[in-house]
């Protein structure tokens, strides 16, 4: 090969426009041609409408402008996520974005809390939390007393897709209307050639990204690449999904997840509606049972008829084939219990640009992207396990396979860390970190059996100093926090 010229794009939706986006904002297409082919008559799952915080870093490294992103997309604010039911019925806890407090003598702040918590002098470990008891009140700023709060977004999957198209479009990116009948192969190397289109037009390319979707037009269906199952441990397969109307005027800045009898209610909260969803495991309970569930658990008129998707929990066993790069679904799915979905775009397309191709490509770089890839999909894996099997409940079929099953080997490691003085030790690449794990694992009922022992060193009137003094400094940045709902109106009429 004497070089890549041409990236075809082989699916929009929000990882295909994402892509497209992100490559003609760090490639630029003035040497380098960038199509995408997407259809009309195919639908895209469309759902993925809760995220995480480092979507602030994506948007702002294509110079986005947060306000403009807020009212095209008709997004809202999210503080984290709340657990409802999920340790035991009648239960809640909240996930949260920002850090507890803040680090002494070079350890993290949970330990303080958890010999606080063991003493009897630390209070509900949610009040050392910012986002937790502004999302509690139902605030939100993007500073508080001059600090940064931690946050993402719900926004429109739909909306933000267009909004990526128009920019991508903007920065020379060719968009090819049509359905793809067909992928032709180099009998030489097997590398991908072409993509034949319904109306007869064949597109070349030197490099393709599969954005297909859980089909896995190329990936898969054309390079046999193969599918990791897990839903041994993430036994949901199924989601129903359907929009509601909502007051304007209260409008909530976090996700909440409500655990059902086979599985989970999702609901995020948007400018316009709420959007609902029902994951759940069609080995323990009916579609049509879900449909019921999710229907009578709505808070306003449902505005669409209820839909159903279908997926197996899993990753391709390698994201980078030869010439073919799969990003979002076709990649593999994780459920959408803490929002990855997106991030892991994200986080395969910044990946991606550091190694894009040149000259040719290179077996060493398409080894440390798969790895690194694998890596990614394992931790949060394990993370969303960690929610299933760390419960007290058994109360239906469905938590009691959950709560009695097999965990993998990665994650029995972390959790026999974890109870043994309270941290999992992640490496700087993983996505979820110590906090996050504690936010979790103690929400689910699981308390450590220690702390680190540099949290001993401190007397104990010191202690209580510390813990009363971030107490008062969370409660008065909370003060300064006006209504979630306001703050958007302003955004949106400003």
């Amino acid at each position: 090969m004497t070089g890549v010229r041409k990236t075809v794009i082989v699916g929009g939706g929000t990882a295909g426009w994402m892509a497209a986006a992100a490559i003609a904002r760090a490639i630029g297409t003035e040497h380098h041609e960038v199509c995408l082919i997407e259809s009309d008559a195919i639908g895209t799952v469309g759902v993925g409408e809760a995220t995480i915080p480092p979507i602030q870093d994506f948007n702002a490294f294509l110079g986005i402008d947060e306000d403009d992103f807020i009212r095209e997309t008709k997004a809202t604010f999210k503080l984290g996520i709340e657990f409802v039911n999920w340790r035991a019925p009648g239960h809640s806890y909240f996930h949260p974005f920002g850090v507890y407090g803040r680090d002494f003598d070079g350890i993290p702040f949970q330990h303080f809390m958890l010999r606080g918590l063991k003493d009897g002098v630390a209070a509900d470990y949610g009040l050392y939390n910012l986002e937790t008891v502004a999302a509690r009140a139902g605030t939100f700023a993007r500073t508080a007393k001059g600090q940064t709060v931690g946050y993402a977004y719900h926004f429109d999957a739909g909306l933000y897709a267009n909004y990526l198209r128009r920019y991508a479009e903007r920065r020379g990116v060719k968009r090819i209307e049509g359905e793809i009948t067909d992928v032709t192969l180099k009998p030489d190397d097997g590398f991908i050639r072409s993509v034949t289109l319904k109306n007869g037009t064949v597109v070349t390319g030197d490099f393709f990204i599969d954005c297909s979707g859980f089909r896995g037009l190329l990936i898969e269906q054309a390079l046999k690449t193969g599918y990791e199952d897990w839903s041994k441990w993430l036994p949901a397969d199924r989601a129903v999904a359907v929009p509601c109307s909502a007051p304007s005027s209260d409008i909530l800045p976090y996700t909440r997840s409500t655990a059902r009898d086979a599985g989970w209610q999702w609901r995020i909260p948007l400018q316009h509606r709420i959007g609902n969803g029902y994951v759940f495991s069609s080995a323990f309970i009916s579609e049509g049972a879900a449909t019921d569930a999710l229907m009578a658990n709505l808070d306003g008129e449902a505005l669409a008829e209820p839909r159903v998707l279908k997926f197996v929990t899993g990753r391709r066993r390698q994201s980078w084939v030869k010439n073919c790069v799969a990003l979002g679904l076709s990649s593999g799915f994780l459920e959408p219990l803490e929002s990855t979905s997106i991030h892991l775009i994200h986080a395969a397309v910044i990946r991606l640009l550091g190694m894009y191709p040149k000259s040719g490509f290179v077996p060493a770089a398409i080894d440390r992207f798969n790895r690194e890839m694998e890596a990614d999909y394992t931790t949060v894996k394990d993370f969303l396990i960690g929610h299933y099997h760390v419960t007290e409940r058994d109360d239906t079929p469905f938590w009691a396979y959950c709560r009695n099953y097999e965990i993998p080997d990665s994650l029995k490691a972390r959790l026999e860390l974890y109870r043994s003085c309270g941290q999992v030790m992640p490496t700087v690449l993983e996505l979820f970190k110590d906090t996050n794990w504690f936010a979790i694992l103690m929400g689910q009922g699981l308390v450590p059996d220690d702390y680190h022992t540099i949290a001993d060193r401190l007397p104990d009137d010191e202690l209580r100093l510390r813990l009363d003094e971030v107490r008062r400094q969370v409660a008065a940045r909370l003060a300064d926090l006006p209504h979630h709902a306001g703050y958007i109106a302003k955004i949106i009429t400003p």
